[in-house]
Formats: structure tokens, C-alpha cells, sequence
């Protein structure tokens, strides 16, 4: 898994917490946003470019649930954005 990868994860999950499974459905829609199990809560970013499938996810979820939804995961992906360069991180994560 990257860290793109399990940024996705994170926000799905976090998201879930919030409305359920919806948030797998929601997720399900994002091109190249693959759910590989949802037991185990994996999904895999097959998209040619990965950081336009996170910006995806995290605009699915703030059309639904408002911008409180993009600040959860901006919170829920800050730790992983230290290991990334600022190239490389998708422009909904950022400030």
C-alpha cells in the first residue's frame, strides 16, 4: 500500500464513523478508488493519478456533509503528509 492509499483508507473509515456504511458506497464511486475489502477496511488508488482519486473522495464527501467533512480529513490525513513532498500531496488536503 502507498501512502496515498492509506490516506484513503483513513478518510473512509473516519467517514464511516460518521454515517456507516455509506461511506463505502460513496467510496465506491470514485474512479480508480478501488475497495479491495471492506471487512478489513483496504483500498488500493489505481487512478494514473492517484492525488486527483483522493481530491475525488474528499470532494464526494464534502458535497454531501459540507466543508466540516473536508477539515476531518485534512485532520485525519495530517500525519501522513509529513512523509510526503509537497509535490505529492492532493490540493484537499491542503490549507
Amino acid at each position: 500500500m502507498t501512502i496515498l492509499d492509506d490516506i484513503a483508507t483513513r478518510i473512509i473509515k473516519e467517514q464511516e464513523l460518521v454515517i456507516g456504511p455509506m461511506a463505502w458506497d460513496e467510496a465506491q464511486k470514485v474512479s480508480g478508488l478501488d475497495i479491495v475489502s471492506k471487512q478489513t477496511g483496504e483500498v488500493h488508488i489505481s487512478a494514473a493519478d492517484p492525488k486527483s482519486a483522493v481530491d475525488q473522495l474528499v470532494g464526494r464527501f464534502e458535497r454531501l456533509f459540507g466543508r466540516a467533512s473536508q477539515e476531518v480529513c485534512k485532520e485525519v490525513a495530517a500525519p501522513f503528509l509529513a512523509s510526503l513532498s509537497p509535490g505529492e500531496i492532493p490540493a484537499s488536503l491542503t490549507a
